[in-house]
């Protein structure tokens, strides 16, 4: 009988021990509009699926000559080209919902100055966030919550948002990346 109790009680005790959950299933692939997967060591240009307006790119937004912010191109198809940095760079591919750093190739010639991405702090007279250069790429946490965006899907295509994740104890307040338009421009 103690034989009988104690098998059981191992079997038992195996069934709630053993796993039942199954590895979470990776995001989906971002596509290119040739359907092909976006990877990392590449870099792409980011137009908009309306086509009313360009690429996006570094432009001077400040004062400052290498002050310069995310902007959309008016006329440029391309705008400059972008790089995307996941996480975790070895997996080669860039996925829906994760959370990487951005960089624009610009031609501003602002010597070391990073073209990462990064948040700007709130601006008070237009209510707004905006993206700016000068983010780091890589070492997540509280110092570099700023730099870490996603790429959702989005209707027929994809969209970009703040709302990283890489920080479990850092509070953010997730918010699409959009276009903000002042004087036409």
């Amino acid at each position: 009988m103690n034989k009988v109790l104690l098998l059981l009680l191992v079997y038992v005790f195996a069934i709630f021990t053993r796993s039942n959950s199954a590895p979470a299933p990776e995001p989906d692939p971002i596509l290119d509009i040739n359907g092909k997967i976006l990877r990392t060591h590449t870099t792409y240009f980011v137009v908009p699926v309306n086509h009313k307006y360009g690429g996006i790119s570094l432009e001077t937004t400040g004062n400052e000559k290498c002050q310069l912010g995310v902007v959309q191109e008016l006329y440029d198809v391309h705008g400059g080209s972008v790089a995307l940095f996941p996480l975790n760079p070895k997996k080669g591919v860039i996925r829906v919902s994760t959370d990487l750093n951005i960089a624009i190739f610009s031609t501003h010639g602002c010597g070391d100055q990073s073209t990462v991405w990064q948040l700007e702090t709130y601006d008070s007279k237009t209510g707004k966030y905006f993206i700016k250069d000068g983010g780091v790429q890589g070492n997540p946490g509280p110092k570099t919550i700023r730099n870490w965006f996603k790429i959702e899907k989005y209707g027929h295509g994809y969209k970009f948002v703040y709302c990283p994740s890489v920080c479990s104890k850092c509070k953010v307040i997730c918010k699409d990346v959009g276009v903000y338009m002042k004087n036409g421009q």
